[in-house]
């Protein structure tokens, strides 16, 4: 697995506690910026990771600033990509399973080190459980996804 990481300058430093983790791990990454806490505007990352993991150049995509909120609307603009924001291990393991999530969106200001690396294992671990999930994602992917 090779996964695509990134934050704005308001998660450079849960960005660089994941970076070590995913080091430890011996998890694939390329870290796509920002590389200091200088003001950078978040949709600039955001977009840069989703077309990255849309294209194929990774298998996954992590998103880091403030809350999560604003790298998950931004990435899930872009075509392939299912973002999700999670704070919480449950959260982490079920938007895997079920939903089939490529790309984890987490807030420094929500979230501290320890749990976001435990979420970001979590996440990393939990296979898609397909089934009548797959149909679901599916949907979403398809335009006929608001149909019932």
């Amino acid at each position: 697995m090779k996964v695509a990481i990134a934050s704005d300058h308001a998660g450079f430093h849960l960005k660089q506690h994941l970076t070590a983790a995913l080091q430890a791990w011996g998890v694939a990454f390329e870290d796509l910026g920002t590389f200091d806490e200088q003001s950078v505007d978040y949709p600039d990352y955001g977009r840069k990771v989703a077309e990255a993991v849309a294209a194929g150049q990774f298998d996954r995509g992590v998103l880091v600033c403030g809350t999560g909120l604003g790298m998950a609307i931004t990435a899930n603009k872009t075509p392939g990509i299912r973002a999700v924001t999670a704070h919480d291990v449950f959260s982490a393991r079920m938007s895997r399973a079920h939903n089939d999530a490529n790309v984890l969106t987490m807030g420094e200001r929500v979230i501290g080190p320890g749990l976001a690396e435990e979420v970001l294992r979590v996440w990393l671990d939990t296979p898609f459980e397909g089934g009548r999930h797959q149909r679901r994602v599916d949907k979403i992917e398809s335009a006929g996804a608001l149909e019932s």
